[in-house]
């Protein structure tokens, strides 16, 4: 069973661009470790600091839009 988590690494929202392309490489990520590891109390931090990580890097993205970038 997949953890719940997961659903907020969907990349189905974004439109084909910078904003999915970065946030696509951090759900692969999510699948892989919640498929390779047991489930834990540490996977559950890992996941959660994965989390925090695409969103920090999505923000950084944004500045890809700004430039012009689509």
């Amino acid at each position: 069973m997949s953890a719940p988590i997961l659903r907020y690494f969907s990349i189905n929202h974004l439109k084909p661009g910078p904003l999915r392309q970065t946030s696509a490489l951090f759900a692969e990520l999510a699948v892989t470790i919640d498929d390779a590891l047991p489930d834990s109390a540490e996977k559950s931090v890992a996941l959660r600091k994965l989390l925090e990580s695409k969103d920090a890097a999505v923000r950084a993205a944004l500045d890809l839009l700004e430039d012009g970038a689509k």
